[in-house]
C-alpha cells in the first residue's frame, strides 16, 4: 500500500505528499492495525489464567487445585477423554452443584459436566504468555472447534465456566467481575481479536 501510495504521490507537491505518508498505517502490532484496546485482552488474559481456569487447563494430564495450583490430590489423572481415569472419574467426587457451605472447607466443588479438555486439545491456558495464550484460544484444533461467536457463548454461558465466579467455601473466586470479563471479550472480538505482541 505504501508503494502506491508513493507512485500515486509523485506528482504532487512535497506538503501533500508528505501528508499522504503519514496517513498510511505503518504496520506493526494487530492492535495498531484493528484499533482494538490491548486492554480488553489483558482482562481476558486475567480470567483464563486465574487459578479457577488455569487449574484444569495444564499442559499434562494430572489437574491442579486450590488457589496456589498444586496438583490434584489422590493421583487424579485426565484420562482419554478429560472426564478422568478409568476407575476414578472427576464425577466420582465432583457433583453437578457445589455442597452447602454447612459442609465446611475442603469439599470437592461441583459444577455440570466437571472436567478437564480431552488430552487431544488440552486448551493450555497455565504459563502462556498473552500473545501465545491468544493464539491458542483462537486456534480451532485446540478451542473444540469453535469460531469467536462460539468462543463469546461459550465463556458468557457455560456452567463449568460460571462456576469460576461461584466456586464454593474456602476457593478465591475469578477476580474480575463476569459481565466486565464477557464486555472485554466481546469487545476483542469485535475488534478483530487481535494478539498482543511479543
Amino acid at each position: 500500500m505504501r508503494e502506491a501510495t508513493f507512485r500515486a504521490a509523485s506528482s504532487l507537491p512535497l506538503v501533500a505528499v508528505l501528508t499522504l505518508i503519514a496517513a498510511v498505517p505503518a504496520g506493526g502490532g494487530d492492535e495498531r492495525r484493528s484499533g482494538a484496546d490491548p486492554g480488553d485482552f489483558e482482562v481476558v488474559r486475567r480470567v483464563l489464567q486465574h487459578p479457577r481456569c488455569q487449574n484444569c487447563h495444564i499442559e499434562g494430564d494430572a489437574p491442579l487445585q486450590f488457589d496456589d495450583g498444586r496438583p490434584h490430590g489422590q493421583n487424579v489423572l485426565r484420562g482419554a477423554t478429560g472426564k478422568g481415569a478409568a476407575g476414578l472419574r472427576c464425577a466420582a467426587c465432583h457433583g453437578e452443584s457445589n455442597l452447602p457451605a454447612s459442609y465446611g472447607f475442603n469439599v470437592p466443588p461441583g459444577a455440570p459436566h466437571w472436567q478437564l479438555p480431552p488430552p487431544e486439545r488440552k486448551m493450555l491456558f497455565q504459563g502462556l504468555a498473552a500473545g501465545e495464550l491468544c493464539r491458542r484460544l483462537k486456534d480451532r484444533r485446540e478451542n473444540g472447534d469453535r469460531d469467536l461467536s462460539e468462543l463469546l457463548q461459550h465463556v458468557s454461558q457455560d456452567s463449568l465456566v460460571l462456576w469460576g465466579w461461584d466456586p464454593g467455601l474456602g476457593r478465591a473466586p475469578v477476580d474480575v467481575p463476569h459481565a466486565e470479563f464477557v464486555a472485554a471479550f466481546r469487545r476483542w472480538i469485535e475488534a478483530h481479536a487481535p494478539c498482543p505482541q511479543p
